[in-house]
């Protein structure tokens, strides 16, 4: 559930932070101490934490080490230059070989006027003899002109597939979690208006707002890594309860969201508790003594889309049934129809 407060203090201990360290305040640098202060990039946090504790200057060499490899949007920034680089020089060297190749046959078609120029009036043998083996050495060197082309063409091809490979793999790590391996903000965010654009045009889709309980005691009693594991566990449980062109994403540090597709409200209401219930079954288990660390367990808001409207606004809808659901005891799903949210928005009132 989206923050206004909470957010704001985020910022502002990245701010503090990078006051303290010495590190300028440039975009770049605020989302990797962002990052760090919100937790929702564990990676940054786990070296980070290790740089400060040791004390070390944040260098700018460090900073830029520090933003390509933990943070996905940066890789895939450099890994989509390099990549645009090397099809630049592949698209040029085609191009190189196909300039070549219309040259060699502008001169072999130049050949081919000359002889047949050259066969009027009278010739003796040996003439002919001499041009017709000047031709057939004309042909044969198209030939094999045209053969070696044909090669290297195909060569490339095969270099254009691997890139669009890699290219497909960068797409999908720039769309994907690192930590939970499913989708990321802004892969939800593609969805979402995609979905919004289906419900315009009379599809039912409903939006899921779920958020991990008592969060911050796990981490705050277990540490980061406990943490990470819960947030894997509970992805895991969203990804294996959806379907189809549904849409699981992790919204934000221990915020997830769902997209169900063709799926109306009551249908919904009931994958969200399916989900809750899935993670309510999970316990943390210690590995190194098999003690039980605690259940899991979420609160889930749930909105329907009304044709034509605005994505903010679901998300508000939906936002608030998530905090309905905390309000009235957590573990628990809420839909924009329920009673209790009536009776929550006149006690607010």
């Amino acid at each position: 559930m989206f923050n206004q407060d909470r957010e704001q203090a985020y910022a502002k201990t990245a701010l503090a932070l990078m006051g303290g360290a010495g590190v300028v305040a440039t975009p770049d640098n605020f989302e990797l101490f962002y990052a760090y202060a919100s937790g929702e990039n564990p990676a940054v946090t786990q070296v980070m934490d290790a740089i400060i504790n040791a004390k070390q200057p944040f260098t700018p060499e460090l900073l830029a080490d520090l933003r390509l490899r933990r943070l996905s949007g940066a890789r895939a920034a450099a890994t989509m230059e390099s990549l645009g680089g090397d099809m630049g020089s592949l698209i040029n060297d085609v191009l190189g070989k196909l300039e070549i190749s219309a040259r060699v046959a502008a001169d072999y078609k130049d050949t081919l006027s000359a002889a047949t120029g050259q066969l009027g009036g009278d010739r003796n043998p040996a003439d002919v003899r001499k041009l017709v083996e000047g031709l057939i050495a004309a042909t044969r060197a198209m030939e094999e002109r045209a053969k070696s082309l044909e090669g290297e063409l195909q060569a490339s091809s095969q270099q254009v597939n691997e890139l669009r490979d890699k290219l497909d793999d960068v797409r999908k790590e720039s769309m994907t979690d690192p930590l939970t391996h499913i989708a990321n903000r802004k892969a939800f965010d593609d969805a979402v208006d995609a979905a919004r654009r289906a419900s315009a045009e009379g599809e039912d889709v409903c939006l899921l707002m779920c958020d991990i309980d008592h969060f911050k005691k796990f981490n705050d009693n277990w540490g980061h890594q406990t943490g990470d594991q819960v947030l894997r566990l509970v992805a895991s449980c969203l990804a294996d309860n959806i379907k189809g062109r549904d849409v699981a994403a992790r919204y934000g540090g221990e915020e997830f969201a769902v997209l169900l597709r063709g799926t109306p409200l009551q249908a919904a209401t009931l994958v969200a508790n399916q989900i809750r219930s899935t993670v309510e079954t999970k316990k943390l288990v210690k590995k190194s003594t098999g003690d039980i660390l605690g259940t899991i367990t979420i609160s889930i808001g749930v909105a329907k889309f009304a044709p034509g409207e605005a994505t903010d606004s679901v998300i508000r809808r939906a936002d608030a049934c998530l905090y309905g659901a905390k309000h009235n005891g957590r573990n628990l799903v809420i839909n924009q129809g329920d009673p209790r949210m009536a009776a929550l928005e006149t006690s607010a009132a």
